[in-house]
């Protein structure tokens, strides 16, 4: 990435000397990294500073999001590895993990060289891709969230999924539908469960109220009173039987 920012012969100076281990004591911070090199024809070490912009907590929560809901991406970092393809993540929150052009990047060093950027701070940047390939995580922090405060969020943000999946819903009351009272047709007609088993059904029989109750004590000229008020119970849903008094 460094390199497509078209510098060639600078960086090809510092991706030597990083490699000869000139790059000392870098440190990545929220927005900030800073290294000391010092070159072989160097009479000191110099420090370098290369700075992005932080992402903000909005940006951050909808990475945290995205990435919660994709085990693979949190498996792949903690394994030490960047995941493939959590690139589309930031991009769908409308951010890049990387820099895409020297406008996105802020560099210093104290050797105070032109122009910049100077072999130090080329340096510094192959040391800095060195330490992101070791550990995902500082590419992270570079952006404005440290190793334990991201995954502390990621697994509050799972297990505030997992409390709401486990959350459960109100059960649905079933509407009985109305009939209206001046229709006893459809009164009696409809069907009714009263009871738990197939004989306890009645449908269509007016007077299966009266089998439903257990007896009453009372009696009429010795007979229970269900059985006295059946004939009436039958009168009801019978057209020709309504106003009868036997």
């Amino acid at each position: 990435m460094f390199e497509s920012l078209r510098m060639g012969p600078t960086f090809a100076r510092g991706r030597r000397d990083e490699r000869a281990g000139h790059v000392r004591s870098l440190t990545v911070s929220s927005s900030l990294a800073v290294a000391m090199v010092r070159g072989p024809e160097d009479p000191a070490a110099f420090r370098s500073r290369i700075a992005v912009r932080a992402f903000g907590a909005a940006g951050w929560a909808r990475v945290e999001a995205a990435l919660v809901k994709e085990a693979r991406f949190v498996a792949g970092l903690l394994d030490g590895r960047m995941p493939a393809g959590i690139e589309a993540v930031f991009t769908a929150a409308e951010l890049t993990l990387l820099p895409l052009s020297l406008d996105e990047v802020a560099m210093d060093c104290s050797c105070e060289r032109w122009p910049m950027p100077c072999a130090h701070l080329a340096a510094t940047c192959y040391a800095l891709a060195r330490l992101f390939q070791e550990d995902p995580f500082e590419v992270f922090a570079w952006r404005g969230r440290h190793r334990d405060e991201l995954l502390m969020r990621l697994r509050r943000l799972r297990e505030s999924a997992a409390v709401e999946g486990l959350v459960e819903k109100p059960p649905v009351k079933e509407e009985i539908p109305l009939v209206d009272p001046a229709d006893l047709d459809g009164f009696w007609g409809r069907e009714l469960d009263l009871g738990e088993t197939p004989e306890e059904t009645f449908s269509g029989r007016s007077d299966a109220l009266l089998d439903q109750l257990d007896p009453p004590d009372l009696t009429h000229h010795g007979r229970p009173v269900n059985e006295v008020l059946r004939p009436a119970f039958r009168a009801l849903s019978d057209p020709e039987g309504v106003g009868r008094t036997d």
